[in-house]
C-alpha cells in the first residue's frame, strides 16, 4: 500500500461529515463487475431502497492508478452523503477483471460486501463489443467485423481477444477469494435480472440483511425498450438507450464454437462459487 494510502487510511476511514448530520464514508457495498453484465441496472435497482445511498459515477479508485495515488481523502469524496443507518454503495465494473483490484480493495476495506453480477459468457461477449462498435461508430473509427475479432484464420478461438477473457470468470474468481470470504461475495444472475427483475433484487436484499422495501411495483416493463424498467413514488425512469442494444448477427457455427469454449471454463466457476447458471 502506498505511503499516500496509508495517510489517507489514518485521517478519512471514519469519513466526512456534512453539517445536516449526512457522512462521506468509505463503501459498505461494492459492485465489481462484471462489464455488461447489468451493473448499471443493479445499482438504480438498488438505489429504490430507502437505507442504500449510491455513488453517482463510476469511480476506479482500485484499478485506475491515476485515481489510486490520489488516496483514500479522494475516494471518499467520490462518495455520496449517507444518512446514518444507510448502505453506501459504489459500482465499478472493471474491478472484477483487474488483478491487483482484491488485494487493494482487501486492505482498505476488509469488510465490504461485494456484489458480482454475471451473465451468460457469450452473451456478455457479444455485448462488449456491441458497445465497443457502436462507441467507434460514433467516433467515426473503423470497427473489426465480429467474427475477425472472436476466430482466428486457423479457426481457433481469438484468446488475445480481452472481451473474451472478460468472460473467463473463474479466473477471476480465484483471485477474489484469495482476499475475500465467498459469504461476502453475492453472484447476481444478470439474466434473470433483465427476464425478471424482481426476485433477483430480493435475494440481493437479503443479501445485504436490508428491511425489505423494494416490491414488484417498483418494475414494470416498457415494451418500446424491451427491458424493465423502475418506478418510484410515482416517478418513471429507464436506462438510457444505449442499454439493451441488439446484438449483431453471428454465425450459428462461431456461437456454438463459442458455447463449446465457454463450457468447461463455466464449470470451474460453478465449483468454485458452489452454484451453477443457467448458461449454454
Amino acid at each position: 500500500m502506498t505511503s499516500v494510502l496509508m495517510h489517507g487510511l489514518a485521517d478519512g476511514a471514519a469519513g466526512v461529515a456534512h453539517p445536516n448530520g449526512t457522512v462521506r464514508r468509505l463503501p459498505d457495498i461494492v459492485i465489481i463487475g462484471v462489464r455488461k453484465g447489468g451493473t448499471r441496472a443493479l445499482i438504480e435497482m438498488l438505489s429504490l431502497h430507502g437505507d442504500v445511498a449510491a455513488a453517482e459515477n463510476e469511480v476506479h479508485f482500485f484499478d485506475w492508478e491515476s485515481h489510486f495515488q490520489k488516496g483514500l481523502p479522494w475516494y471518499l469524496s467520490q462518495m455520496p452523503y449517507a444518512l446514518p443507518g444507510q448502505l453506501t454503495v459504489e459500482k465499478t465494473p472493471a474491478y472484477f477483471t483487474s488483478s491487483k483490484v482484491p488485494r487493494r480493495l482487501q486492505q482498505v476495506n476488509p469488510g465490504a460486501k461485494l456484489l458480482l453480477i454475471l451473465r451468460d459468457p457469450t452473451e456478455r461477449v457479444l455485448s462488449d463489443y456491441t458497445q465497443v462498435y457502436h462507441n467507434r461508430l460514433l467516433k467515426h473509427k473503423q470497427h473489426q467485423p465480429i467474427e475477425e475479432v472472436l476466430v482466428l484464420k486457423d479457426g481457433g478461438v481469438n484468446l488475445g481477444y480481452k472481451a473474451l477473457n472478460r468472460s473467463l470468470y473463474y479466473v477471476h474468481m480465484q483471485n477474489w477469494l484469495r482476499h475475500f470470504p465467498l459469504d461476502s461475495i453475492h453472484v447476481v444472475d444478470g439474466d434473470a435480472l433483465i427476464r425478471d427483475p424482481f426476485p433477483e433484487v430480493k435475494r440481493v436484499e437479503r443479501f445485504l440483511r436490508l428491511e425489505p422495501q423494494i416490491n414488484a411495483a417498483n418494475f414494470y416493463f416498457n415494451r418500446t425498450k424491451g427491458f424493465y424498467c423502475l418506478r418510484d413514488h410515482g416517478r418513471e425512469r429507464c436506462l438510457h438507450d444505449s442499454k439493451g442494444r441488439a446484438h449483431p448477427r453471428v454465425a450459428p457455427d462461431i456461437l456454438q464454437k463459442l458455447y463449446r469454449f465457454f463450457h468447461e471454463p463455466n464449470r470451474k466457476f460453478f465449483e468454485l462459487v458452489g452454484r451453477t447458471f443457467d448458461w449454454n
